[in-house]
């Protein structure tokens, strides 16, 4: 890409330039990384607003190939103040993605954090947080997202399958984030149907 295209792209297109899709062998300190974060979050928000941190996602199953970042499901109470929330976590650190500005659908209360994304890329440690009312979800008081870890977790044939799911798409969707989740879902919808069943 020339200097010329640079000044050229769009915000979007800079975006998808800076933070491509990386996949990672597992690495053994993402546990430490989530247990680092959650702390923060407790400190920052309160635990009084706070029902349940989970870390989810490909960093969340030993072995497994992942994206570098840290997926954490950060479920707070129905009394939470989410303008409170939002203002507990710095903008120097957090950038609070909510309403139009989710590009995926979002349950209530629509709201996400990133952290590590650096101006000119990512930092060693990237986290998206999503935030979560607890129990609003309708199949009782487990996200899908915990079940799906727990069936890759329980079943390392599976996870096999989902690790040469994601190095494929990997090739068509390195500079799209939301049509790599996309392309997922399909596979992940029917490994969380499984896990319901059991």
């Amino acid at each position: 890409m020339s200097k010329n295209d640079i000044f050229q792209e769009t915000d979007k297109e800079r975006q998808a330039r800076i933070y491509p899709i990386i996949l990672s062998e597992y690495n053994p300190v993402w546990p430490e990384w989530y247990a680092e974060e959650k702390a923060s979050l407790e400190r920052l928000i309160g635990i009084e607003n706070i029902a349940r941190i989970s870390h989810f996602g490909s960093t969340s199953v030993p072995g497994l190939m992942a994206k570098p970042t840290l997926d954490i499901l950060l479920e707070i109470n129905e009394s939470a103040d989410i303008e409170k929330l939002k203002a507990a976590l710095p903008s120097s650190e957090y950038i609070c993605l909510c309403d139009t500005e989710l590009t995926m659908p979002t349950p209530p209360p629509h709201l996400m954090f990133l952290k590590g994304y650096l101006p000119d890329g990512f930092a060693e440690k990237v986290y998206h947080i999503h935030v979560r009312y607890h129990g609003d979800n309708p199949h009782g008081g487990k996200c899908d997202e915990l079940y799906f870890r727990d069936y890759l977790i329980a079943h390392p044939e599976t996870a096999a399958e989902y690790a040469a799911l994601k190095a494929r798409l990997h090739k068509s969707f390195e500079h799209d984030r939301d049509g790599y989740t996309k392309a997922k879902t399909k596979f992940i919808r029917e490994v969380t149907e499984k896990a319901r069943k059991l």
